[in-house]
């Protein structure tokens, strides 16, 4: 099977549309670094602190902080206090719900170099804290169906208020367009 999106509707004559808004390129403007993926795989395995975002990612102090200030800004981390006993209060960072969404991002990626990079494994692995097995990242339609590229149709949205192709009649039934 090909691995290629079926272009449908009208968005089937490629030179017809342009991919001006495109989801992806917008989310790659907020995390299109390495040290921006590094730093947020370090948020995810427990890292708070200025220090601990330079030690783990390998990264120097000003990408780590310019990095920072970027996901802070995008608001994928936010900026918390945090004091040690016998200490001033100092600034950490946590992860944001919007933030948090990024995990299945980072953990396709993961899986794909575990996969596809190198001659060894990292030896590390994601598992269901609750079960022990391990974890996989998966397309799935809304239906259980898991899928592959080349099973899916990019079609013209009309469902969310948010796309430029919502119906302007709001009594007009939401509906995705596969013609």
């Amino acid at each position: 099977m090909t691995p290629v999106i079926h272009l449908a509707g009208r968005l089937r004559s490629r030179d017809a549309w342009s991919a001006d808004a495109c989801a992806m390129a917008r989310a790659l403007g907020v995390v299109s670094t390495k040290s921006a993926m590094l730093v947020l795989r370090e948020a995810f395995y427990g890292a708070t602190r200025f220090d601990e975002f330079v030690a783990r990612t390998g990264a120097s102090e000003p990408v780590v902080a310019a990095r920072l200030r970027e996901l802070v800004a995008e608001r994928l981390l936010e900026r918390v206090e945090y004091r040690n006993p016998g200490e001033r209060t100092r600034k950490g960072y946590r992860l944001t719900e919007k933030g948090a969404d990024v995990f299945p991002v980072l953990a396709a990626l993961m899986q794909w170099g575990e996969r596809w990079l190198g001659e060894q494994s990292s030896g590390v692995r994601l598992q269901h804290h609750g079960c022990g097995e391990p974890v996989a990242v998966e397309l799935r339609c809304a239906a259980g169906h898991g899928v592959t590229s080349g099973e899916l149709d990019l079609a013209v949205d009309r469902s969310s208020p948010r796309s430029p192709h919502a119906p302007n009649d709001p009594s007009s039934p939401a509906r995705t367009d596969h013609r």
